[in-house]
């Protein structure tokens, strides 16, 4: 039964790594972009991305998913249905198989988007003004000055904030259940109907802690590799 459960939840635990990494590839770097709109001089777009950046971080990532989910085709199916009322019925044909993980990777990614993009503003904002003019001073362009000279001193400054984010989407993969997505806290939790047994729910925990284990770790280490950015 051990080994019945260990497989089962090493399934769900290998989608849950799946929607881990994929956020944090597509995730990263528009954070980045984020936070330069952010910090943008046109006025419009700087209010654009920091009321974006409001409204998902003021709701809940489980308000997202089921928004993201459920919204477009309802959107469609309600447009269609003005002219064809019948539409309804096809489609909750064609919703039903409408990819579920899609669904969840486009709500995280947005999230977590956003919370990166204001790690990596406070990050560049940190940095004085005094280094963009001494480089300019030396011939170079902003663009040069801000990977040549800020770039690595930002990383240093973000990757405590940026860890406990990462840590916590690896957590917060298994809201991805609430729109029917197989991940480990579903394979666990499907052991109490099917066997009438608790234990493997509270087994995945042992996933997550060494999971977390690992990348807290990984991220102690790469702070060390950083620590000559000191004083």
């Amino acid at each position: 039964m051990f080994w019945t459960v260990t497989v089962s939840l090493l399934e769900g635990f290998g989608k849950t790594l799946e929607l881990f990494a994929l956020t944090l590839l597509f995730a990263l770097p528009l954070g980045l972009i984020l936070s330069f709109g952010s910090m943008s001089r046109f006025k419009p777009l700087k209010w654009l991305v920091k009321t974006l950046i409001w409204v998902i971080r003021g709701t809940p990532l489980m308000l997202q998913l089921i928004v993201i989910y459920y919204g477009p085709g309802l959107l469609a199916s309600n447009a269609e249905m003005v002219e064809n009322p019948n539409a309804l019925i096809s489609w909750v044909a064609t919703w039903s198989v409408m990819d579920r993980f899609v669904a969840a990777l486009v709500a995280f990614v947005i999230n977590y988007a956003c919370y990166f993009s204001e790690i990596y503003r406070g990050g560049i904002e940190s940095i004085s003004k005094g280094q963009y003019e001494a480089g300019q001073v030396l011939g170079m362009t902003r663009t040069q000055v801000f990977f040549k000279v800020v770039l690595l001193q930002v990383i240093k400054r973000i990757v405590p904030p940026m860890s406990n984010e990462i840590i916590t989407l690896v957590k917060d993969t298994s809201l991805a259940r609430i729109i029917a997505v197989y991940e480990i806290i579903w394979a666990g939790q499907a052991f109490i109907k099917s066997a009438g047994i608790l234990w493997p729910l509270f087994y995945t925990g042992v996933f997550y802690l060494a999971f977390n284990g690992l990348l807290t770790l990984l991220f102690g280490y790469i702070e060390k590799k950083l620590s000559y950015f000191r004083g």
